[in-house]
């Protein structure tokens, strides 16, 4: 599956936001790119626009492509409940961002690199698909084998955030999903009803 592997810094610039984590480089220059960057004259942007700049948020946040994106809203407006909210849950319950919040990668793709080269078991079982989507009690773990690689090492040497809906066991470097998280807990600042009106036109 391709994905998007262009400069990350740039991307933050345009929305404002350092999405992809702490970015020194974001943190010179905060403004949009291009030589227009820091003009005011900007128009204003259409509805339709700010509806668009939502979605593209959140799939670069999370590091899904246009097609994954849709399947996903899809998936979630088929679930009972709200919309929006669904597609933030499913979001959070994939294995790759899992891995990134359970602290045992520095980035959500660094997760996914982990997912893909085997290094991950759901349930005491190898899973090498970084979409995979992970259900309440499910017991999420670095191979025997894995533990002490650099990559690894470093990630849970650092002080990383605790979430209400995952329970680590350092240690072990295993964890485990509990539930699927409340909006309230979800940390990124998408919004999320912006991204269901853009898909209900």
């Amino acid at each position: 599956m391709a994905r998007y592997t262009g400069p990350k810094t740039r991307i933050a610039r345009k929305f404002g936001e350092a999405i992809f984590g702490t970015d020194k480089y974001f943190e010179k220059r905060g403004y949009a790119p291009g030589q227009h960057g820091l003009s005011k004259k900007r128009k204003t942007p259409s509805e339709y626009a700010i509806q668009l700049a939502e979605k593209q948020k959140a799939k670069y946040t999370y590091g899904l492509l246009e097609r994954q994106f849709r399947n996903l809203f899809e998936k979630a407006s088929r679930k009972k409940g709200v919309t929006g909210e669904n597609l933030l849950k499913l979001l959070e319950a994939r294995l790759d961002n899992t891995i990134f919040r359970l602290g045992f990668a520095k980035s959500r793709n660094q997760g996914r690199q982990l997912v893909t080269h085997k290094h991950v078991t759901v349930n005491g079982e190898v899973v090498n698909i970084p979409s995979y989507t992970l259900r309440p009690g499910d017991k999420v773990a670095i191979r025997e084998r894995s533990k002490n690689l650099e990559v690894v090492q470093s990630s849970i040497s650092g002080k990383g955030k605790k979430f209400n809906w995952l329970v680590i066991d350092e240690k072990g470097v295993e964890g485990t999903f509990v539930d699927f998280p409340e909006r309230d807990q979800i940390p990124e600042n998408i919004n999320e009803q912006l991204i269901v009106e853009l898909y209900s036109k």
